[in-house]
Order: C-alpha cells, then structure tokens, then sequence
C-alpha cells in the first residue's frame, strides 16, 4: 500500500536521475563502465579522512583494549548491514554503503567527549556537530577536486578554485546527511543539539538539497540512520560482554531495570518503564540471548551469534514493515520511508542503554571522560592564541584567510577535529610543554 505524500517524488526520482547523479565539478570517469555511486564509494573508502577514524574512540579508546572496536570499524559494520538492508529495499548498493562509511567521517578525537568540547569550544563561529563536520570533509577539507578558477560568481557557490572535497554525486552528500538543517533548525525542536550544516557551508548544502522537501531525510539517508543504530546497538553489547563490564544476570534485578529503563529514555523519550521491560524480556526469551559470558570458544561463538541474531532481527523488522507500507519495487530517494516498528526501536533503546549505563558510566570512564575533555578545550584555547604555523598547512592557510574572528577560530575547530585520540594527546603534550 503506497503512501500518497510521496507519490510525486516517487515519479521523479526512481530509478536515480541524472539530478541525483550530478557533481559539483562535472569530471569523467577514468574507467567507463563504473557507476556513479560505485566511484563515491571509492573515494570515501580511499580517504584520509575515513583512514583517521582508526585512530578514534567508539566506546573504548583505541590501545585501551585487546578487542578494539573504533569508529572505523564501526562504519565498517554499520556499511555492511546498510548495504544489505538497502538493496533489500531496491536502494543502490553503493549509494548506501558511501552514506554508511561516511556518517560518522567527522567525528573528532574523543568520540562524543570531543564532539561536546569542541562544540564549547566553537560557540562564537557557530558550534560543533559531528554530522555538519562530516559535511564539510566531503565538500571542502578532504583534497580531491578543486572548482575552476574562472567559475561564475553567480553560481550557487562563487568560491572559484576553492576545494570542493572528495566531489562526491548529490544523491550521495544527501544519503550521508542525517540532519538536513542548519543549527537550530530542527523540524519539531528547536532547542536540539543536532544539525547537519555550518553557516558557511549553506551553498553547497542548498545544492545538494535542490528540489527535497524541506527538513526530510532522503530514503538511503533513513537506511543509513537505523543501520548505524543497529550496528552500535548490538556491537557495543558485544564489546561488554566480551570485557566483562555486562553481567547478563544482573538485567533481572528490579533495581537495575529501574536505573536501565532511566537510561532508555534518552533513545526513545516517551517511552514507559513496562515499555523497556517488555522490550527485554523479549529479548531475554530468545534462545540466543547469553546467559554469561566465560571467554571460551563456545563463549566467543555464542557473542558472534548474539549480534548476527540482533542485526537480523532489527533489519528484517524494518524491511518487511516498510515493504508492508509501500508494497514491493525498489524504495529510493524520496519515494518512501523506513519504517521501523516501535517495539523494535524500544529493543535497541535498551541495549543502548545497557552499553551506556554498564561500559561508558563506569567510574574509570567518567574519569578519562574528564581529562580529554581538558585537552580539546586547552588545545582550541592555545591553538587560536598561537602561532598558526603550529595548524597544519591546509589549516593554516584557511586561517590566513579567514574573513574575521570566527573563520579564524573555524580554522582551529576543523584542525582539531581531524586529530585522532593519539594526535590530539600528542599535540597538547607538546603546547603545553
């Protein structure tokens, strides 16, 4: 059954036009016979940027744990579960696993810590937001393509031989972009601290949300949303378990369900406490579901087994009631919206918050928490008092160049944020002598 509101999108915009395949700077393929979305893929995969999320905190700090899990591998997990759960849904493939390996591409040292003291840090040029960071790599500081000098001031960008970062197709900034609005400009509230453009990027913004409706998520961009969920969700239960941070038998003490569920509101507000009590217990009813965890081989099997039963879980819910609304054929662009059953969200709120109350609120972690958050505060207070030979050369001539205050301190924000945890601690070390 088809839902009339996207009956017109669906007449433009399926299969993928010539609009969503567009580039900023118009370039050839090398190869012919390569898809649109098959050379996004590639240069995303190829990129500085993606390569530095080694270096970045998920949940554990990298070189903190013998079972690493980074934001690297965690946009490694979260592509190949939206690239399944997409062409399940007749997305392009490609289109989707480019949006999953960059969604988190801008996220700074320090994972969240270094997200909420950089965005202090930048409050006079505009904040910080992972998501509008990610953006801004695509379209300017990851060196790929650069426009033409002789560009006309009255395009919708007039920055002639500016970088326009990896140049990647519309469709494919628009699948990566997770808040389409600018700071304060979310649709039902306001006050949100999630955007997905700075001020100064609005050109490039406006081109790539040509023709959308206003404040919507395109269908690939939905996909990539919940398969980011999904792959945290379930790999950073994994993680715990494996750590030995989770008790699985503790999750049936009253007490601990209570402080849990006070958790799960925070991933889906609204929600009651029988709720997230009914969403555990099923949970807790499968087969799968562990009991304990001793390191064994058949211990290590059973964690493999836990996520491979949780993703398939949560993507065939969401698949087969979003095909339930919008009937069989491909889904893209704005045709549709996945649709994710309400029981099935409540299941990840609460594993979400077994990861948060039982791994991230630990003592220790709070403690660490406490310390980086010093660094990136100290780092953006010497950097934009500095010498801005110590910014990295790009970094240095955006600073250069900056227009006033705030584009200078922008420069300082951006340099700090392509740091990974090791650099950003290096760097202090050395400024503070």
């Amino acid at each position: 059954m088809s839902d009339d509101r996207y009956d017109e999108y669906a007449k433009d915009e399926q299969p993928y036009t010539e609009h969503a395949q567009t580039r900023w700077v118009p370039e050839p393929d090398k190869r012919p016979g390569r898809t649109a979305f098959q050379r996004d893929r590639a240069r995303v995969l190829h990129s500085a940027a993606l390569r530095r999320l080694a270096g970045t905190t998920q949940v554990v700090a990298p070189m903190r744990s013998d079972f690493p899990r980074t934001r690297l591998t965690h946009s490694l997990e979260c592509a190949q579960v939206g690239r399944e759960l997409g062409a399940a849904l007749g997305c392009d493939p490609d289109l989707v696993e480019t949006a999953c390996l960059a969604h988190d591409i801008g996220h700074p040292p320090f994972g969240h810590t270094g997200e909420e003291a950089l965005d202090q840090a930048a409050e006079s040029c505009g904040g910080f937001e992972g998501n509008a960071q990610s953006l801004r790599i695509l379209t300017r500081l990851e060196p790929k393509r650069f426009a033409p000098l002789d560009e006309e001031p009255a395009r919708l960008a007039p920055w002639p031989g500016r970088s326009v970062g990896l140049n990647l197709t519309r469709a494919a900034l628009d699948a990566a972009t997770k808040y389409p609005w600018a700071r304060g400009g979310h649709p039902s509230d306001p006050r949100s601290a999630k955007f997905g453009v700075y001020g100064d990027d609005l050109p490039v913004f406006r081109w790539l949300r040509q023709g959308t409706p206003l404040d919507r998520k395109c269908f690939e961009a939905t996909v990539m949303d919940w398969s980011d969920d999904v792959a945290y969700s379930t790999h950073d239960v994994e993680d715990g378990l494996y750590a030995g941070h989770i008790d699985p038998a503790a999750l049936r003490s009253p007490t601990e369900r209570a402080e849990l569920f006070k958790v799960a509101e925070r991933y889906a507000p609204g929600a009651e406490p029988e709720e997230f009590a009914a969403a555990l217990e099923r949970l807790q009813a499968q087969e799968w579901w562990p009991r304990g965890y001793d390191g064994s081989p058949r211990g290590r099997a059973g964690l493999k087994d836990l996520t491979s039963q949780l993703i398939g879980r949560f993507c065939l819910a969401a698949e087969q009631a979003t095909r339930a609304r919008y009937g069989p054929g491909p889904l893209t662009r704005y045709a549709a919206e996945l649709v994710v059953p309400t029981g099935v969200r409540l299941e990840c709120a609460v594993l979400k918050a077994v990861a948060v109350r039982y791994v991230m609120q630990r003592d220790e972690q709070a403690q660490l928490r406490a310390r980086q958050r010093i660094v990136i505060a100290e780092l953006a207070e010497l950097l934009a008092a500095g010498d801005p030979a110590e910014l990295d050369p790009v970094f240095a001539a955006q600073y250069a160049e900056a227009a006033d205050d705030g584009g200078a301190l922008r420069a300082v924000i951006d340099q700090i944020a392509t740091l990974t945890d090791a650099s950003a601690l290096a760097l202090h070390a050395r400024l503070t002598g």
